[in-house]
């Protein structure tokens, strides 16, 4: 006769419950293991570079020098936030809570944190992008419906308006009596945006615009703060003038135009505009995205933001610039900004995803020698693979959207050509190259974490799909890569044709000849530590690779013109073009990492920068070692030199990532993880699940 098993008493329950707790309270705070004698080094291969001498960072300066003077003000974001609990966006919760949370959180800012975003979006931009940062590290969603505020509705009326508008609707924007959209995509047309269908016709008579959508397909779509709080919005419309011809009507391209959505006092849709809501999306669901439809709606002629085209009362159109082309140019280069702040705000996502993944990562243990406890999974060459460079790399992009910012700012202030140029190109190039990246690192941050990546209160899942989007509004990545591939070939052209280069593209000037010779056989058979963690032989690296694009795409160009046309033979070279484009803006990141590495002042923090910089330089040459040795600019030997250094290198920046994520600086409230933070809910989970 078989027994039945009894079942547990409460008390055994409980003993089994404690038991199992206290196992897992030392995956996330384990025990320094002592050293034993019968320890070898030989036991586990990752230990010989796990116990190098560690380098001596000072958390406090590393981050004082990466933050700056912008500083101060994240900190009073983030310690209002942290002391109100109900502005937190928790968990679970709908689109409609999320909008109004969104709302309350961004009012909150505004009114109770005295935070008044509008002025620096001109006066100083690298002020306003860090409030946008340090928004969004709390909630993605209030980052963009700032910028949608502030960047997008603001920075159109300031930067393509004249006086009478700033003195009109400057502090209503800013205190947010004026809460705004940005009107330009429509659902046909994103990226082309000088194809627009929506029309702006003046009237003389009335001395007014009367604005039309004039098929389903010029609905503008995708529009933040439409759908419930906007009660402006900036139009941008083709405008059309009465003419004494055969069409009646003249097109002078596409310009941008205020028009009033909702009523100030009821908040009722005016007369002719239908207002829909584009409804639950993949991520920010903070904000409300919405689609208006405009139906013979009136506006005064002053409503014309007319800084570079004007149209009279009698119909006459005059502009300091003589085409629709350079008109149109002139107007997106005012909106370059919100690519700026996207570049910024990515990193700013790298950035928490790396602390989570890392942090987690250092308290977390699985197997180890036979006999002996566990180990740290950051130990793993396998973890650190995968978390290393992805840590210098976010050091990398963090500088050189720093230097973005800075560049940014001067070419608000002086309006110099040449710099104008170079902002638009590099904004485009970093934006898409940085938030494609993040997107990708995202994955693998929460892969890195196992299982326990997989809890909604890491947060790897909301962070994925709130960024995600950022690979495609304020320009498609595949199309901005597109246009530094077509700004580095016009480059290429004007440097033998004697002309100015700008700022960035200087190195094409300086040793395009010596980058286009045959590879020293001498120099790619070189493979001693000292000259293979020498910047300057990273940076030819990068410069020699992005030069022979740069010339073959030329040549392929060429030869495809002649049978397929300019648009075919783009067409037929477009991965090529990509990879051009792409090498050039890591090219660019790296030579703004070895400079900020260079000017550091304090010798420990530049050493731990410098061990950064150097795993970001190798690592980016070992990925792409195939287009080294298949020229020679690497001897085999050198590129198994490159691959163990690069290895050696990530043992070593382990040694300091928890310094290096520290440095970082975000609050608990923000990164919200490591698991190890989440005691309480991992207690109650583990009683659940039977521990």
């Amino acid at each position: 006769m078989v027994q039945k098993k009894q079942n547990p008493t409460a008390e055994n329950e409980t003993l089994v419950v404690s038991r199992r707790i206290q196992r897992v309270s030392l995956h996330l705070a384990p025990v320094p293991r002592p050293l034993h004698e019968h320890d070898t080094q030989e036991q586990l291969g990752l230990f010989p570079c796990a116990r190098s001498a560690k380098l001596d960072v000072e958390t406090e300066k590393l981050s004082l020098y990466m933050r700056g003077k912008y500083r101060e003000i994240q900190e009073k974001i983030y310690e209002y936030f942290h002391a109100r609990p109900e502005l937190q966006t928790p968990l679970e919760i709908s689109k409609d809570d999320h909008r109004e949370l969104c709302w309350r959180q961004m009012y909150g800012l505004i009114k109770e944190a005295g935070i008044r975003p509008l002025k620096y979006v001109v006066e100083d931009p690298g002020k306003y992008f860090a409030i946008v940062e340090a928004a969004g590290a709390v909630d993605i969603s209030l980052g963009i419906k700032l910028g949608v505020q502030y960047s997008l509705w603001g920075g159109s009326v300031i930067n393509l308006g004249t006086k009478k508008h700033k003195d009109k609707y400057f502090e209503g924007i800013d205190s947010l009596e004026y809460p705004g959209c940005f009107a330009m995509t429509e659902l046909h047309h994103g990226s082309n945006v000088q194809g627009l269908q929506t029309v702006a016709t003046f009237d003389p008579i009335t001395d007014a615009f009367i604005i039309n959508t004039p098929s389903d397909g010029a609905i503008k779509w995708w529009i933040g703060n439409a759908a419930v709080n906007g009660k402006f919005a900036s139009v941008f419309a083709k405008l059309m003038l009465p003419a004494h011809d055969a069409k009646g009507v003249s097109d002078m391209g596409v310009h941008a135009f205020i028009v009033p959505i909702r009523d100030l006092k009821t908040h009722q849709a005016l007369p002719g505009i239908e207002i829909h809501d584009c409804g639950h999306k993949v991520g920010l669901n903070g904000v409300d995205n919405g689609a208006l439809r405009f139906t013979s709606v009136r506006i005064p002629r002053d409503n014309l933001l007319n800084r570079f085209g004007d149209v009279s009362w009698d119909g006459k159109y005059t502009s300091s610039l003589p085409t629709i082309n350079k008109r149109f140019a002139a107007t997106l280069g005012e909106l370059v900004g919100g690519r700026v702040a996207l570049a910024s705000s990515s990193t700013s996502v790298l950035k928490i995803a790396n602390a989570i993944a890392i942090r987690y990562s250092l308290l977390r243990q699985q197997f180890g020698p036979p006999k002996q406890p566990e180990v740290s999974i950051l130990d793993y060459q396998s973890q650190q693979h995968k978390l290393m460079p992805m840590l210098a790399s976010t050091y990398a992009f963090h500088f050189a959207t720093s230097y973005l910012v800075e560049i940014y700012s001067q070419m608000k202030t002086t309006h110099v050509e040449q710099l104008v140029g170079d902002v638009h190109t590099l904004s485009a190039g970093l934006k898409a190259y940085v938030t494609s990246y993040t997107a990708k690192s995202l994955s693998v941050c929460r892969e890195a974490c196992g299982g326990h990546g997989y809890a909604a209160v890491n947060r790897f899942g909301i962070l994925r799909n709130d960024h995600d989007i950022f690979q495609t509004f304020e320009g498609d990545n595949t199309v901005l890569l597109q246009q530094v591939a077509a700004d580095l070939l016009k480059q290429y052209k004007q440097k033998f044709q004697g002309g100015t280069l700008a700022v960035t593209w200087n190195y094409l000037r300086e040793s395009m000849n010596t980058y286009l010779s045959q590879p020293n056989p001498v120099t790619a058979r070189w493979e001693g530590t000292e000259h293979l963690r020498d910047p300057k032989f990273q940076l030819d690296a990068f410069r020699y690779r992005t030069s022979r694009l740069l010339q073959s795409a030329a040549v392929r160009l060429r030869k495809h013109y002649k049978t397929l046309g300019g648009f075919g033979a783009w067409n037929r070279c477009l991965n090529h073009l990509l990879t051009l484009a792409e090498s050039h803006i890591e090219s660019v990141i790296l030579a703004k990492f070895i400079e900020t590495v260079e000017k550091c002042p304090d010798a420990s923090t530049r050493a731990a920068l410098k061990l950064v910089c150097d795993l970001y330089a190798l690592n980016q040459i070992w990925n792409d070692i195939g287009t080294y040795r298949n020229v020679d600019y690497v001897a085999p030997n050198k590129a198994k030199a490159i691959h163990k250094l690069t290895d050696y290198l990530s043992f070593q920046v382990r040694n300091i990532a928890k310094e290096l994520v520290d440095a970082f600086d975000l609050p608990n409230h923000v990164t919200r993880a490591p698991i190890a933070m989440q005691s309480e809910a991992y207690a109650q989970y583990t009683q659940y699940v039977g521990f």
